[in-house]
């Protein structure tokens, strides 16, 4: 007889639960991802020029008696080739100082690693460095320069570009990645800290607030010198990374992206994603955030003679059914997804009545609010230079899990209203949203909002997040961390988990909400244990939840078995006959216990 040994954590609790979930295996995690910024602190691609400024046109010289300045306006009429290069410089323009050349910066060095840059280009031309940078070395089509954080700004320049073989294509590398850049266009650190998500979001990747994407032909192509514009980063490389990574992705529909660009964009993923992915598909971001160019659009661009916000509920069936249409006989990838507002839950409410109404609820297949924890607005009124990062954890705990506050009603309606209709319930974005009131603004409490960010509390207020949630439903939830790695800051917040990529300090202990993050996705993966057995037919076994209160689902199962339980010091204290899929643990003690599992005739199949 050939048997398999399955060794999980069997956590037994004095508990009859009859759900099929039990709490630990409810929060599934992903994250959203920064948007490609200059300034930012998350850097995915060792060519860290794809995170360049755009380029800023100046004077070739200094002028004296001249006004010199840093950005002459004169970018519209410098020529380029399709992929954003100048066909060469300098450029006389009529009227300017002086001929015109160009400059690309990047505005937080602080974020990135020190060391020796390597610059790959080709073409003819005359470049350099300044700032943090200092020139190493020079060759055509190769330069060299040390990065040492002083001013936390470097450029980079070019100052001559020849007519005919103009400088393009350029690359600005990570220390260590010139002979790997071109298999590996991912920095490893950023790839070894996202490989424990389940799912990617790329709302901000693709700038999808106040996003101008009306025509597939203005997208950004991952051949443009920068992807800080048009649509941020390739859709090319949003598939890559889920390939990569076997993600899950999250795609942000841009608000007034015509119907060609939404099929093409749908195309896009039902042909280059791997098919075993699923596709969270949502129309643009906080479509009632008037904060945003999508919400105006929708109240002044959509159906007129609805209400608002039931006039957005045509457009998102409409985009919905365009997906459909794309996925046809693949409908099972896709999980369309219906946004609703935290705290003014009766948005999602009407909108999906509308659906409902118009008979296009059968489009979406989930709705989901935000998962923050917030503060309350009238306490911070009366803080002042004082305030404590201990004060704000405080605060954010007793006001987002108060039942009587917004924060537990929104969380409780959007459940009821995913339940009552069959919908999944997932959270697009959630996590602390600790920023100053007026939004924007420099207050005497700023560094009590940015201490607390690094404090062990932290840790805990997530772990209280989670266990909530995992309150709201019997079904598996996904829950969207917001976001990957940011810097800290005060006026518009710090919504990284993480700071940088590039620490090396394995318990992350100065980032609490990275490890609150780490700790749940562990505790999600621990609920299904996959075996691995010599016979293909057993490929797929699995035992859930694990831990358990009771019940336990064998998940692979095709034929009657054999189930022995043995204590962890050999000892076998339990034998079942298993016709269905389900095990009854039921007055175990808890404790660790040793699975056996062998088909009726006492050999595996």
């Amino acid at each position: 007889m050939r048997s398999l040994i399955l060794l999980f954590l069997l956590s037994v609790l004095q508990s009859s639960a009859q759900n099929p979930l039990s709490d630990s295996c409810k929060i599934n995690i992903g994250t959203n991802l920064a948007g490609p910024a200059d300034y930012g602190s998350e850097w995915p691609f060792v060519n860290v020029m794809k995170y360049s400024r755009e380029w800023t046109p100046h004077n070739n010289q200094w002028v004296d008696g001249g006004q010199n300045p840093w950005d002459s306006g004169l970018m519209n009429q410098i020529p380029l080739d399709a992929d954003g290069y100048p066909l060469a410089l300098p450029v006389t323009i009529p009227g300017a100082e002086a001929p015109q050349v160009v400059r690309t910066v990047w505005a937080n060095t602080e974020s990135m690693p020190e060391g020796v840059y390597v610059v790959l280009y080709d073409g003819v031309g005359d470049l350099d460095v300044w700032g943090d940078a200092t020139l190493l070395s020079e060759t055509p089509g190769r330069l060299e320069f040390q990065l040492t954080f002083s001013g936390d700004i470097f450029a980079l320049e070019i100052y001559q570009s020849q007519a005919g073989n103009h400088v393009r294509n350029i690359r600005v590398l990570l220390p260590g990645t010139e002979n790997t850049y071109a298999e590996q266009p991912y920095d490893a650190n950023w790839l070894d800290k996202l490989a424990p998500f389940s799912t990617l979001r790329f709302m901000d990747w693709g700038y999808t607030n106040n996003s101008p994407m009306r025509n597939w032909d203005q997208r950004t192509l991952p051949t443009d010198y920068t992807w800080t514009r048009a649509s941020g980063v390739p859709y090319e490389m949003w598939v890559d990374i889920c390939n990569r990574t076997d993600a899950d992705a999250w795609v942000c529909v841009p608000h007034a992206a015509s119907d060609d660009y939404i099929i093409q964009l749908a195309t896009m993923f039902r042909d280059e994603l791997e098919p075993d992915r699923k596709i969270y598909v949502e129309w643009s971001n906080e479509v009632w955030n008037w904060s945003f160019e999508q919400a105006h659009y929708g109240l002044d661009s959509m159906t007129q003679s609805l209400s608002w916000p039931e006039r957005l509920a045509p457009r998102i069936g409409h985009v919905m059914q365009l997906w459909a249409n794309v996925f046809a006989g693949q409908e099972n990838r896709l999980v369309r997804v219906q946004g609703g507002q935290h705290g003014w839950w009766d948005i999602g409410e009407r909108i999906f009545a509308q659906l409902q109404a118009d008979g296009q609820d059968h489009l979406i297949d989930a709705i989901s609010p935000a998962a923050y924890m917030g503060l309350n607005n009238q306490v911070l009124a009366t803080w002042d230079g004082t305030t404590t990062g201990q004060d704000v954890l405080d605060l954010a705990g007793e006001f987002t899990f108060d039942p009587a506050e917004w924060a537990m009603t929104g969380w409780l309606r959007h459940a009821a209203l995913a339940r009552n209709n069959n919908k999944k319930l997932v959270f697009y974005e959630g996590g602390q949203h600790f920023t100053p009131d007026p939004f924007g603004t420099v207050q005497p409490y700023c560094q009590a909002l940015i201490d607390c960010q690094t404090m062990p509390g932290m840790y805990d207020l997530y772990q209280r997040l989670f266990d909530t949630l995992r309150t709201l439903s019997g079904d598996e939830m996904l829950f969207m961390n917001f976001s990957f790695i940011s810097p800290l800051g005060c006026q518009y917040g710090s919504w990284g988990a993480l700071q940088s990529q590039f620490l090396d300090n394995a318990p992350f202990d100065n980032a609490p909400k990275y490890r609150a993050l780490l700790d749940a996705i562990d505790l999600y993966n621990s609920c299904a244990t996959s075996v691995s057995a010599s016979e293909p037919s057993w490929k797929n076994l699995r035992m859930y939840p694990n831990p358990t209160d009771g019940l336990v689902w064998l998940e692979g199962v095709e034929k009657s078995v054999l189930v022995r339980v043995f204590s962890a010091d050999g000892k076998l204290v339990s034998e079942q006959n298993l016709q269905g899929n389900t095990l009854n643990f039921s007055g175990f003690q808890t404790g660790v216990y040793l699975v056996q599992v062998v088909d009726a005739d006492g050999v595996w199949s």
